[in-house]
């Protein structure tokens, strides 16, 4: 291609320089004394260049095990240092940090370490039960396997485990020394998100992706270098890794704050006693944290804002939040794909809380027209009057790779001609202020985790005494929803306690995923051609429960 001007240089320079890691090397050379990383629990405190040198010593280690270019390091690890290592340390390599949820049953992690292949395994002592199983079951054996234990107390590993301090004691804390040069488009972190099949999906982010991810929060909060963040939320989650996690914290030079497990009462006083400037969670969290800080008031006045994702922000609830926790609060809306996309900032609120907000400074989102076959053209879109229902689509060429590792049909029905297809559904009014309705794709959000009830459907359906069964989501004031499944017996004497018992040591289902409520029934609707009705049964369910005829565990 022909420009006016010469522009090599600028490529050359361009594609090799603009990494995230690059960012972050920068701040350990200009803020090498400043604070990076706090963990109250573990009374540990590290400055930029302790973080690197511990990210070298990971780096070197794995490099002498013939960890290159391209490999994967696997990782189920809960917000530690060690994740931040697991985050830096293979960027260093040119390998793939795959962070994944440390709550999946030992058949889906089982699914991801085959499908993806990983080099290196690092799992949280916590869940060594889930890990034996999944290593019994895989179809691939990673070469290294560490375990990361915080918990103070002595553990005994499996033959062929290491624990992590043992794993990079030795290592060198230099620069760990490469034969190749980074690349804007190399694949840096590969994260997980459900599917509606047994395939798991792997969503890769290159340097791209993840610089102007960085630069989104960096833009939106506003963050900077001396701001001090708190994501409650697990940063296996886009969410947690990009909105105020450790991607833009890290980049723009901020310091980052631990929390493994959110509890109100330790979150307030991680805020008081760190001065937390920006904390990110849920809006089920953010209410615990309101009734906390109501009862037993901590000094929070150095937050300059509150960032909510995962499920809509109604208006009581947010002004709540401004008049209890800060004025400033925040919502987005997006997907693990494409990270946030839409977004309330505090002048909109809390006039428009219940929707998602307007596209995000870099982004387009659109909603069109849904159809039996096929994806409606961008440019068919619903009108913007708040009431009719289309699906939401969204262009943002700069967070997203739109595809998925090594899964085409995937791909080919979630993107199209630049454009994400969410399965989502919404309205949109005449400022483009999106409020959304449902999902397409039947999808239930219970605690900010993402539930297909196609996997669960077809646990259940291995139970001997059940014929058929289809899940749907209930509302939930705590968890947003619930699983609920509507089951068809093959045999009369099949009780709800077996269900219970049947889900819950199921090596399919994480607990996350079981039902917690359950009706029997003769029959389910489905299409002319045999295909459940989720949405129907959805609608049922939510009549159900407030008449009492689902019975819970």
């Amino acid at each position: 291609m022909q420009f006016t001007y010469d522009s090599d240089m600028f490529v050359k320079t361009f594609e090799s320089e603009f990494t995230w890691l690059n960012g972050f090397m920068r701040n350990v050379r200009r803020f090498g004394n400043r604070t990076a990383v706090i963990d109250p629990a573990r009374n540990i405190k590290w400055t930029y260049t302790e973080l690197n040198t511990a990210a070298n010593k990971f780096a070197n280690a794995m490099k002498a095990d013939g960890v290159k270019k391209g490999d994967i390091v696997f990782m189920q690890l809960f917000n530690s240092t060690q994740f931040l290592l697991g985050y830096i340390a293979p960027q260093k390599l040119g390998a793939i940090g795959n962070p994944a949820n440390f709550n999946l049953s030992p058949g889906e992690t089982a699914e991801i370490i085959g499908h993806n292949k990983p080099a290196v395994y690092v799992y949280d002592a916590e869940i060594l039960d889930t890990v034996v199983k999944a290593l019994e079951i895989t179809s691939h054996t990673p070469k290294v396997i560490i375990a990361v234990n915080n918990t103070g107390k002595d553990i005994e590993l499996p033959q062929g485990h290491i624990l992590f301090e043992d794993y990079i004691k030795n290592a060198s804390d230099e620069n760990p020394p490469v034969d190749f040069g980074p690349h804007i488009y190399d694949e840096v972190v590969r994260l997980q998100t459900s599917g509606t099949t047994g395939t798991p999906k792997g969503v890769p982010l290159n340097n791209v992706n993840e610089v102007l991810s960085a630069h989104d929060v960096i833009m939106h909060f506003p963050l900077n270098p001396t701001d001090i963040t708190m994501n409650m939320t697990p940063w296996f989650h886009r969410g947690g890794l990009h909105s105020g996690g450790p991607t833009p914290t890290l980049y723009v030079g901020g310091c980052i704050v631990i929390m493994r497990n959110f509890n109100p009462k330790t979150c307030l006083e991680y805020v008081d006693s760190n001065k937390i400037t920006f904390i990110t969670g849920v809006p089920s969290i953010l209410t615990l944290l309101a009734s906390r800080q109501e009862k037993y008031p901590k000094n929070i006045s150095s937050l300059k804002g509150i960032i909510t994702m995962g499920s809509p922000l109604e208006k009581e609830a947010c002004i709540r939040f401004q008049n209890v926790l800060t004025p400033n609060i925040f919502n987005g809306y997006g997907t693990t794909e494409s990270f946030w996309n839409t977004f309330l900032r505090p002048y909109d609120l809390p006039e428009m809380s219940g929707s998602a907000g307007r596209s995000c400074t870099d982004d387009e989102v659109r909603i069109v027209n849904v159809y039996d076959e096929g994806k409606a053209n961008p440019d068919d879109t619903v009108p913007c009057d708040g009431k009719t229902e289309g699906e939401i689509i969204i262009k943002c060429p700069g967070k997203t790779t739109y595809c998925y590792v090594g899964n085409e049909k995937a791909t080919k029905d979630k993107f199209a001609d630049g454009w994400m297809y969410t399965g989502d559904v919404g309205t949109w009014d005449e400022n483009q202020f999106i409020t959304i309705s449902g999902r397409k794709d039947d999808m239930i959000i219970s605690k900010g985790e993402n539930i297909y009830p196609a996997r669960i459907e077809e646990a259940i359906n291995k139970h001997p005494k059940v014929s058929e069964c289809i899940v749907t989501g209930v509302p939930d004031s705590v968890r947003g929803e619930s699983v609920a499944a509507y089951v068809i017996p093959v045999d009369e004497s099949l009780t709800v306690k077996e269900l219970f018992e049947f889900c819950a040591n199921s090596p399919d289902i994480s607990k996350y995923q079981a039902p917690r409520y359950y009706r029997f029934v003769t029959e389910l609707p489905h299409t002319a051609t045999g295909k459940k009705q989720h949405f129907k049964i959805r609608q049922q369910a939510k009549e159900d429960l407030k008449n009492g005829l689902l019975i819970k565990k």
